[in-house]
Protein backbone atom coordinates (compact mmCIF):
# COMPACT_ATOMS: atom_id res chain seq x y z
CA UNK A 1 0.00 0.00 0.00
CA UNK A 2 1.26 3.59 -1.22
CA UNK A 3 0.23 5.66 1.79
CA UNK A 4 0.24 9.52 0.48
CA UNK A 5 1.97 11.51 2.62
CA UNK A 6 0.84 15.09 4.17
CA UNK A 7 2.99 16.80 1.93
CA UNK A 8 2.29 14.63 -1.18
CA UNK A 9 -1.76 15.58 0.01
CA UNK A 10 -0.99 19.08 0.30
CA UNK A 11 0.62 19.07 -3.48
CA UNK A 12 -2.16 17.70 -4.81
CA UNK A 13 -3.89 20.95 -6.51
CA UNK A 14 -7.11 22.23 -4.68
CA UNK A 15 -8.37 22.34 -8.38
CA UNK A 16 -8.49 18.89 -7.55
CA UNK A 17 -9.22 18.28 -4.04
CA UNK A 18 -12.39 20.29 -4.36
CA UNK A 19 -14.02 18.06 -6.78
CA UNK A 20 -16.16 14.74 -5.23
CA UNK A 21 -14.32 12.59 -8.05
CA UNK A 22 -12.20 10.55 -6.08
CA UNK A 23 -11.96 6.96 -6.09
CA UNK A 24 -9.64 4.51 -4.16
CA UNK A 25 -7.87 1.83 -6.26
CA UNK A 26 -6.05 -1.97 -5.30
CA UNK A 27 -3.46 -3.62 -7.61
CA UNK A 28 -4.81 -7.27 -8.65
CA UNK A 29 -3.22 -9.81 -11.13
CA UNK A 30 -5.23 -10.14 -13.75
CA UNK A 31 -4.25 -11.88 -17.40
CA UNK A 32 -0.78 -12.65 -15.70
CA UNK A 33 -0.11 -8.26 -15.82
CA UNK A 34 -0.80 -6.20 -12.55
CA UNK A 35 -4.15 -4.44 -12.63
CA UNK A 36 -5.26 -1.26 -10.52
CA UNK A 37 -8.97 -1.83 -9.66
CA UNK A 38 -11.08 1.08 -8.57
CA UNK A 39 -12.92 0.69 -5.64
CA UNK A 40 -15.81 2.55 -4.01
CA UNK A 41 -14.40 4.76 -0.36
CA UNK A 42 -15.94 3.24 2.36
CA UNK A 43 -17.63 0.66 0.46
CA UNK A 44 -14.92 -1.74 -1.22
CA UNK A 45 -16.71 -2.82 -3.69
CA UNK A 46 -15.83 -2.12 -7.54
CA UNK A 47 -16.15 1.77 -8.55
CA UNK A 48 -16.86 2.61 -11.79
CA UNK A 49 -15.69 6.07 -13.87
CA UNK A 50 -19.28 6.21 -14.94
CA UNK A 51 -21.21 6.16 -11.93
CA UNK A 52 -20.95 8.85 -9.68
CA UNK A 53 -22.58 7.12 -6.12
CA UNK A 54 -19.00 5.26 -6.23
CA UNK A 55 -17.21 8.32 -5.92
CA UNK A 56 -16.77 9.91 -2.78
CA UNK A 57 -14.18 13.41 -1.44
CA UNK A 58 -10.81 13.70 -1.47
CA UNK A 59 -10.56 13.17 2.04
CA UNK A 60 -12.86 10.32 2.41
CA UNK A 61 -10.93 8.33 -0.38
CA UNK A 62 -7.76 9.49 1.46
CA UNK A 63 -9.39 7.43 4.79
CA UNK A 64 -10.01 5.28 2.73
CA UNK A 65 -6.76 4.47 1.35
CA UNK A 66 -5.42 4.13 4.28
CA UNK A 67 -7.02 0.75 5.15
CA UNK A 68 -6.36 -2.83 3.56
CA UNK A 69 -8.56 -2.68 1.47
CA UNK A 70 -7.15 0.11 -0.70
CA UNK A 71 -3.75 0.53 -2.08
CA UNK A 72 -4.32 4.43 -3.50
CA UNK A 73 -6.12 7.34 -4.67
CA UNK A 74 -7.88 8.08 -7.90
CA UNK A 75 -9.36 11.16 -9.91
CA UNK A 76 -12.47 9.96 -11.99
CA UNK A 77 -12.24 12.41 -15.47
CA UNK A 78 -16.11 13.40 -16.04
CA UNK A 79 -17.94 15.73 -19.31
CA UNK A 80 -18.61 18.14 -16.21
CA UNK A 81 -15.05 19.27 -15.60
CA UNK A 82 -12.16 20.91 -17.72
CA UNK A 83 -9.68 18.80 -16.35
CA UNK A 84 -7.44 16.53 -19.06
CA UNK A 85 -4.87 13.98 -18.18
CA UNK A 86 -1.91 13.02 -19.78
CA UNK A 87 -0.57 9.76 -19.61
CA UNK A 88 3.14 9.37 -19.89
CA UNK A 89 3.99 4.89 -19.62
CA UNK A 90 7.49 3.70 -19.40
CA UNK A 91 9.52 6.69 -20.02
CA UNK A 92 11.03 6.89 -16.38
CA UNK A 93 14.16 5.01 -14.50
CA UNK A 94 12.75 4.42 -11.49
CA UNK A 95 16.31 3.79 -9.99
CA UNK A 96 18.48 6.73 -11.83
CA UNK A 97 15.43 9.05 -12.17
CA UNK A 98 16.22 9.33 -16.37
CA UNK A 99 13.44 10.62 -18.30
CA UNK A 100 13.35 9.83 -22.26
CA UNK A 101 12.89 13.01 -24.82
CA UNK A 102 9.46 12.40 -25.94
CA UNK A 103 8.25 12.50 -22.29
CA UNK A 104 10.54 15.27 -21.46
CA UNK A 105 9.47 17.21 -24.46
CA UNK A 106 5.92 16.75 -23.74
CA UNK A 107 6.26 17.79 -19.85
CA UNK A 108 8.31 21.13 -20.74
CA UNK A 109 5.34 22.22 -23.49
CA UNK A 110 2.43 21.56 -20.99
CA UNK A 111 4.18 23.06 -18.08
CA UNK A 112 1.16 22.59 -15.69
CA UNK A 113 0.65 19.92 -12.32
CA UNK A 114 2.89 16.54 -12.87
CA UNK A 115 3.27 13.92 -10.55
CA UNK A 116 5.32 10.63 -10.75
CA UNK A 117 2.87 7.53 -11.33
CA UNK A 118 2.81 5.09 -8.70
CA UNK A 119 5.21 2.51 -10.32
CA UNK A 120 7.78 5.29 -10.54
CA UNK A 121 8.28 4.56 -14.23
CA UNK A 122 6.15 7.08 -15.45
CA UNK A 123 4.15 10.64 -15.40
CA UNK A 124 0.84 12.08 -14.89
CA UNK A 125 0.14 15.76 -16.06
CA UNK A 126 -2.90 17.38 -15.57
CA UNK A 127 -4.00 20.47 -17.03
CA UNK A 128 -7.55 22.11 -18.25
CA UNK A 129 -8.25 22.21 -21.62
CA UNK A 130 -10.53 20.66 -24.10
CA UNK A 131 -9.44 17.05 -26.08
CA UNK A 132 -8.82 17.27 -29.84
CA UNK A 133 -11.65 14.43 -31.67
CA UNK A 134 -9.42 11.80 -33.08
CA UNK A 135 -7.86 8.68 -31.41
CA UNK A 136 -6.21 9.34 -27.64
CA UNK A 137 -3.45 6.88 -27.28
CA UNK A 138 -0.08 5.84 -29.24
CA UNK A 139 2.07 4.23 -27.84
CA UNK A 140 3.49 5.40 -24.60
CA UNK A 141 1.60 8.60 -24.47
CA UNK A 142 -2.41 8.36 -23.33
CA UNK A 143 -4.67 10.92 -23.24
CA UNK A 144 -7.88 11.40 -21.06
CA UNK A 145 -10.86 13.58 -20.52
CA UNK A 146 -13.61 11.59 -19.30
CA UNK A 147 -15.05 8.01 -18.21
CA UNK A 148 -11.75 7.08 -17.02
CA UNK A 149 -9.42 7.87 -13.79
CA UNK A 150 -5.91 8.97 -13.18
CA UNK A 151 -3.93 7.32 -10.19
CA UNK A 152 -2.98 10.23 -7.76
CA UNK A 153 0.32 10.20 -5.88
CA UNK A 154 1.54 13.62 -5.05
CA UNK A 155 5.36 12.97 -5.68
CA UNK A 156 5.30 16.64 -7.75
CA UNK A 157 7.71 16.45 -10.35
CA UNK A 158 10.43 19.96 -9.25
CA UNK A 159 10.03 22.80 -11.53
CA UNK A 160 6.43 21.82 -13.01
CA UNK A 161 4.04 24.07 -11.80
CA UNK A 162 1.76 23.54 -8.26
CA UNK A 163 -1.22 24.49 -10.09
CA UNK A 164 -3.20 22.69 -13.11
CA UNK A 165 -3.20 25.11 -15.42
CA UNK A 166 -4.91 25.64 -18.88
CA UNK A 167 -2.85 24.82 -21.89
CA UNK A 168 -4.76 24.48 -25.13
CA UNK A 169 -2.61 25.12 -27.80
CA UNK A 170 0.11 22.95 -26.22
CA UNK A 171 -2.54 20.05 -25.53
CA UNK A 172 -3.49 20.35 -29.22
CA UNK A 173 -0.17 20.31 -30.72
CA UNK A 174 0.72 17.15 -28.80
CA UNK A 175 -2.22 15.61 -29.83
CA UNK A 176 -1.21 16.07 -33.33
CA UNK A 177 2.18 14.99 -33.27
CA UNK A 178 2.35 12.74 -30.74
CA UNK A 179 -0.85 10.94 -31.08
CA UNK A 180 -2.57 11.75 -34.28
CA UNK A 181 0.39 12.02 -36.71
CA UNK A 182 0.58 8.37 -37.75
CA UNK A 183 2.51 9.98 -41.24
CA UNK A 184 5.48 10.57 -40.08
CA UNK A 185 5.94 6.71 -38.41
CA UNK A 186 4.58 5.76 -41.63
CA UNK A 187 7.83 7.24 -43.47
CA UNK A 188 10.37 6.20 -41.39
CA UNK A 189 9.02 2.79 -41.60
CA UNK A 190 8.84 2.53 -45.77
CA UNK A 191 12.10 4.22 -46.15
CA UNK A 192 15.61 5.98 -44.80
CA UNK A 193 15.79 9.85 -46.73
CA UNK A 194 18.31 9.77 -49.00
CA UNK A 195 17.87 13.16 -50.87
CA UNK A 196 17.39 16.70 -50.25
CA UNK A 197 13.93 16.47 -51.43
CA UNK A 198 13.00 13.65 -48.41
CA UNK A 199 15.13 15.46 -46.16
CA UNK A 200 13.15 18.51 -46.64
CA UNK A 201 9.91 16.65 -46.23
CA UNK A 202 11.06 14.91 -43.03
CA UNK A 203 12.29 18.03 -40.87
CA UNK A 204 10.17 20.71 -42.67
CA UNK A 205 12.17 23.18 -44.16
CA UNK A 206 11.42 24.58 -47.25
CA UNK A 207 12.78 23.74 -50.61
CA UNK A 208 13.38 27.40 -51.77
CA UNK A 209 16.30 29.76 -51.05
CA UNK A 210 14.61 32.75 -48.78
CA UNK A 211 17.96 34.41 -48.59
CA UNK A 212 16.62 37.70 -46.65
CA UNK A 213 18.80 39.83 -44.59
CA UNK A 214 17.56 40.35 -41.36
CA UNK A 215 16.41 44.01 -42.06
CA UNK A 216 14.24 43.25 -44.84
CA UNK A 217 13.04 40.24 -43.41
CA UNK A 218 11.91 42.44 -40.65
CA UNK A 219 10.59 44.52 -42.50
CA UNK A 220 8.54 41.94 -44.44
CA UNK A 221 7.16 40.20 -41.34
CA UNK A 222 5.68 43.54 -39.83
CA UNK A 223 3.97 44.80 -43.11
CA UNK A 224 2.54 41.40 -43.75
CA UNK A 225 -1.09 40.88 -42.49
CA UNK A 226 -0.31 39.64 -39.58
CA UNK A 227 2.18 42.39 -39.14
CA UNK A 228 1.03 43.13 -35.77
CA UNK A 229 0.92 39.93 -34.32
CA UNK A 230 4.52 39.61 -34.64
CA UNK A 231 5.46 42.92 -33.65
CA UNK A 232 3.89 41.93 -30.10
CA UNK A 233 5.95 39.28 -30.02
CA UNK A 234 9.17 40.64 -31.27
CA UNK A 235 8.97 43.37 -28.83
CA UNK A 236 8.20 40.40 -25.45
CA UNK A 237 4.42 40.91 -25.77
CA UNK A 238 2.72 37.56 -24.46
CA UNK A 239 -0.80 38.72 -23.81
CA UNK A 240 -3.05 35.90 -25.33
CA UNK A 241 -1.27 33.07 -24.16
CA UNK A 242 -0.75 30.95 -21.41
CA UNK A 243 2.84 30.94 -20.84
CA UNK A 244 5.87 32.27 -22.30
CA UNK A 245 7.01 28.92 -23.43
CA UNK A 246 4.40 29.40 -25.79
CA UNK A 247 4.85 33.19 -27.07
CA UNK A 248 8.43 31.86 -27.61
CA UNK A 249 6.64 28.94 -29.78
CA UNK A 250 4.77 31.61 -31.78
CA UNK A 251 7.26 33.79 -33.06
CA UNK A 252 9.48 30.54 -33.90
CA UNK A 253 7.10 29.62 -36.17
CA UNK A 254 6.13 32.93 -37.78
CA UNK A 255 10.26 33.41 -37.81
CA UNK A 256 10.33 29.53 -39.50
CA UNK A 257 7.96 31.07 -42.16
CA UNK A 258 10.12 33.81 -43.13
CA UNK A 259 13.65 32.67 -42.62
CA UNK A 260 12.52 29.09 -45.14
CA UNK A 261 12.79 26.96 -41.57
CA UNK A 262 16.98 28.42 -41.70
CA UNK A 263 17.54 27.48 -37.99
CA UNK A 264 20.34 29.59 -37.68
CA UNK A 265 19.11 32.99 -38.75
CA UNK A 266 15.99 31.95 -36.66
CA UNK A 267 18.45 31.22 -33.20
CA UNK A 268 19.84 35.08 -34.45
CA UNK A 269 16.63 36.95 -34.85
CA UNK A 270 15.07 35.53 -31.89
CA UNK A 271 17.65 36.78 -29.99
CA UNK A 272 17.18 40.01 -30.99
CA UNK A 273 13.68 39.54 -29.71
CA UNK A 274 11.84 41.03 -26.80
CA UNK A 275 11.45 37.71 -25.73
CA UNK A 276 15.07 36.28 -25.09
CA UNK A 277 15.56 35.31 -21.44
CA UNK A 278 18.23 32.75 -19.83
CA UNK A 279 16.11 29.64 -20.56
CA UNK A 280 16.78 30.19 -23.94
CA UNK A 281 20.12 28.57 -23.59
CA UNK A 282 19.28 26.08 -20.65
CA UNK A 283 19.90 21.90 -21.55
CA UNK A 284 16.71 20.97 -20.90
CA UNK A 285 17.22 17.63 -22.60
CA UNK A 286 18.29 14.22 -22.43
CA UNK A 287 20.14 14.53 -25.73
CA UNK A 288 22.01 17.88 -24.81
CA UNK A 289 19.70 20.31 -26.50
CA UNK A 290 18.78 23.53 -25.38
CA UNK A 291 15.35 24.75 -24.95
CA UNK A 292 15.95 27.36 -27.88
CA UNK A 293 17.46 24.37 -30.11
CA UNK A 294 14.12 22.16 -29.39
CA UNK A 295 11.98 24.97 -29.61
CA UNK A 296 13.23 25.82 -33.18
CA UNK A 297 13.10 22.57 -34.11
CA UNK A 298 9.12 22.06 -33.24
CA UNK A 299 8.22 25.46 -35.21
CA UNK A 300 10.02 24.13 -38.22
CA UNK A 301 9.11 20.83 -37.87
CA UNK A 302 4.81 22.25 -37.34
CA UNK A 303 4.96 25.00 -39.83
CA UNK A 304 3.08 23.73 -42.97
CA UNK A 305 4.46 26.39 -45.54
CA UNK A 306 7.09 28.92 -46.21
CA UNK A 307 7.74 32.09 -47.67
CA UNK A 308 8.50 32.06 -50.85
CA UNK A 309 10.13 34.92 -52.42
CA UNK A 310 9.12 34.47 -56.36
CA UNK A 311 5.34 34.52 -55.26
CA UNK A 312 5.73 37.92 -55.07
CA UNK A 313 5.62 39.76 -51.36
CA UNK A 314 0.72 39.76 -51.60
CA UNK A 315 1.04 35.72 -51.78
CA UNK A 316 3.55 35.74 -49.21
CA UNK A 317 0.83 37.87 -46.92
CA UNK A 318 -2.19 35.86 -47.93
CA UNK A 319 -0.02 32.88 -46.94
CA UNK A 320 0.95 34.15 -43.58
CA UNK A 321 -2.61 35.08 -42.53
CA UNK A 322 -3.93 31.98 -43.80
CA UNK A 323 -1.53 29.26 -42.68
CA UNK A 324 -1.58 29.72 -39.18
CA UNK A 325 1.89 28.54 -38.59
CA UNK A 326 1.99 28.71 -34.95
CA UNK A 327 -0.32 25.51 -34.63
CA UNK A 328 -0.24 24.54 -38.42
CA UNK A 329 -3.43 25.27 -40.96
CA UNK A 330 -5.72 22.15 -39.85
CA UNK A 331 -6.09 23.89 -36.14
CA UNK A 332 -6.81 27.25 -37.24
CA UNK A 333 -10.72 26.37 -36.35
CA UNK A 334 -9.68 25.42 -33.19
CA UNK A 335 -7.49 28.31 -32.50
CA UNK A 336 -10.30 30.82 -33.39
CA UNK A 337 -12.57 28.64 -31.08
CA UNK A 338 -10.02 28.62 -28.20
CA UNK A 339 -9.73 32.71 -28.48
CA UNK A 340 -12.91 33.28 -28.68
CA UNK A 341 -13.62 30.82 -25.44
CA UNK A 342 -11.20 33.19 -23.72
CA UNK A 343 -12.37 36.69 -24.98
CA UNK A 344 -15.79 35.31 -23.19
CA UNK A 345 -13.77 34.05 -20.41
CA UNK A 346 -12.30 37.77 -20.14
CA UNK A 347 -15.55 39.27 -21.09
CA UNK A 348 -16.89 37.56 -17.84
CA UNK A 349 -14.12 38.54 -15.58
CA UNK A 350 -14.22 41.97 -16.58
CA UNK A 351 -18.36 42.15 -15.77
CA UNK A 352 -17.68 40.35 -12.17
CA UNK A 353 -14.97 43.26 -11.58
CA UNK A 354 -17.24 45.78 -12.70
CA UNK A 355 -19.94 44.64 -10.64
CA UNK A 356 -17.40 44.61 -7.62
CA UNK A 357 -16.16 48.26 -8.24
CA UNK A 358 -19.85 49.05 -8.18
CA UNK A 359 -20.73 47.20 -5.24
CA UNK A 360 -17.24 48.68 -3.95
CA UNK A 361 -18.02 52.18 -5.12
CA UNK A 362 -21.43 51.80 -3.00
CA UNK A 363 -20.28 50.98 0.05
CA UNK A 364 -17.36 53.85 0.11
CA UNK A 365 -20.49 56.49 -0.51
CA UNK A 366 -22.64 54.51 2.40
CA UNK A 367 -19.26 54.86 4.87
CA UNK A 368 -18.63 58.76 3.76
CA UNK A 369 -22.84 59.60 4.42
CA UNK A 370 -22.21 57.95 7.99
CA UNK A 371 -18.92 59.02 8.64
CA UNK A 372 -20.84 62.71 7.67
CA UNK A 373 -23.81 61.83 10.34
CA UNK A 374 -21.53 61.01 12.86
CA UNK A 375 -19.31 64.08 12.51
CA UNK A 376 -22.58 66.66 12.84
CA UNK A 377 -24.19 64.32 15.53
CA UNK A 378 -20.65 65.06 17.03
CA UNK A 379 -21.06 68.44 16.73
CA UNK A 380 -24.08 69.08 17.62
CA UNK A 381 -23.44 66.91 20.78
CA UNK A 382 -21.24 69.52 21.21
CA UNK A 383 -22.62 72.69 20.75
CA UNK A 384 -25.19 71.19 23.29
CA UNK A 385 -22.45 70.40 26.11
CA UNK A 386 -20.95 74.03 25.65
CA UNK A 387 -24.45 75.24 25.77
CA UNK A 388 -25.31 73.08 29.15
CA UNK A 389 -21.77 74.10 30.96
CA UNK A 390 -22.60 77.93 30.51
CA UNK A 391 -25.79 77.29 32.41
CA UNK A 392 -24.83 74.95 34.26
CA UNK A 393 -21.94 77.71 35.14
CA UNK A 394 -24.79 80.63 35.26
CA UNK A 395 -26.89 78.67 37.97
CA UNK A 396 -23.57 78.19 40.21
CA UNK A 397 -22.62 81.76 39.83
CA UNK A 398 -26.18 82.89 40.82
CA UNK A 399 -26.48 80.06 44.07
CA UNK A 400 -23.14 81.51 44.84
CA UNK A 401 -23.51 84.99 44.98
CA UNK A 402 -27.09 84.46 46.93
CA UNK A 403 -25.08 82.41 49.08
CA UNK A 404 -22.69 84.99 50.15
CA UNK A 405 -25.39 87.64 50.56
CA UNK A 406 -26.50 85.64 52.79
CA UNK A 407 -23.88 84.91 54.48
CA UNK A 408 -22.73 88.58 54.74
CA UNK A 409 -26.41 89.74 56.16
CA UNK A 410 -25.86 86.97 58.63
CA UNK A 411 -22.76 88.97 60.01
CA UNK A 412 -23.96 92.28 59.79
CA UNK A 413 -27.64 91.25 61.48
CA UNK A 414 -26.90 87.89 63.38
CA UNK A 415 -25.48 89.65 66.95
CA UNK A 416 -28.30 92.77 66.17
CA UNK A 417 -31.02 90.06 66.80
CA UNK A 418 -29.36 88.02 69.20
Amino acid sequence: MSEISIDEQVAIPETLRERDQWVCWREEERDGKPTKIPVTPGGGGFASSTASETWASFEAALDYSETEHADGVGFVFTDDDPIVGVDLDDCRDPETGDVDDAALDIIERLDSYTEVSPSGTGYHVLITGALPEGRNRRGSVELYDTARFFTVTGDHVGRTPTRVARRQDALTAIHREYVQNTERDTRAESQEPDSADDEAATTGTADVDVDLEDDDLLEKARNASNGEKFERLWNGNTAGYDSQSEADMALCCLLAFWTGGDRTQMNHLFRQSGLLREKWDEVHYADGSTYGEKTIERAITTTSEFYDPDAGDDTADDISATSSPDVGAADSERSRAYLAEKNQILSDRVDELEATLTEKTERIDALEAEVKRLTDELATRGQEEEECQGEHAATTSENSSESESSSLLGRLFGGRSK
